[in-house]
């Protein structure tokens, strides 16, 4: 956290503002983004949104930073878990996607795109907050499996990024280039339960494995016969 984060008095204007900057960032985007309007949207006076932030740049950050630990807390709830890896993994899947296909993602991931080579320390607080802390929790559980003889892993790192990298398969490609919005159950199943089955080719061990895994294939079958 920055000293200026650090300093933030919390308070339900502290909470106005930061739902406010939400919404203002996601509809205009960073750049269109003024403080004016951050202001408005969240019903505070000027005053008080620049007692909070000194700029622009450090509302957006805290208030990625916020909305991200929100939705990590469901992450530590999984890290600690002592079910077996495929329900672990096909749970963690649904929750990415869920995320990754959210308005907000979107709209994050589109600000730090173009906003990066101007401020890097965008950049950088969009993959701290994001990649680096998914990375950090998944890779608790992964620790932990592996002592109970569940998965055999040399990296976790690459491990968890591979896992990551499985979980937008087709789907986020898809949304980034605007080529399909919505995605039907059956569809987030195939990429769900494909990431599961792969990610356990490569590092499974065949022990703890609750054998009700669906083939990735028999969905897709399932779903071209609908």
């Amino acid at each position: 956290m920055t000293a200026t984060a650090s300093a933030i008095r919390q308070g339900r204007k502290f909470d106005q503002v930061l739902t406010g900057a939400r919404e203002v960032f996601m509809r205009m985007g960073y750049e269109r983004a003024s403080m004016d309007e951050i202001a408005r949207a969240a019903g505070v006076s000027k005053a008080t949104l620049y007692s909070y932030f000194p700029d622009k740049r450090h509302l957006f950050m805290e208030m990625y930073r916020t909305e991200i630990l929100r939705l990590a807390d469901g992450a530590v709830e999984l890290s600690a878990s002592e079910l077996p890896p495929e329900a672990v993994l096909r749970e963690a899947a649904r929750r990415m996607i869920d995320f990754l296909t959210s308005d907000f993602a979107i709209a994050m991931y589109r600000i730090c795109v173009t906003e990066s080579p101007r401020f890097p320390e965008i950049g950088r607080a969009f993959y701290e907050i994001g990649p680096e802390l998914g990375r950090a929790r998944l890779g608790t559980y992964f620790r932990a499996a592996q002592a109970r003889g569940e998965l055999s892993i040399d990296d976790f790192d690459l491990a968890a990024d591979q896992f990551f990298q499985l979980c937008q398969t087709t789907i986020c490609d898809r949304m980034l280039c605007a080529v399909q919005t919505r995605f039907s159950e059956a569809e987030i199943a195939r990429v769900v339960n494909g990431a599961a089955a792969m990610f356990l080719a490569r590092y499974g061990t065949g022990h703890g494995r609750s054998g009700d895994l669906e083939d990735p294939l028999d969905l897709d079958r399932d779903t071209q016969r609908q």
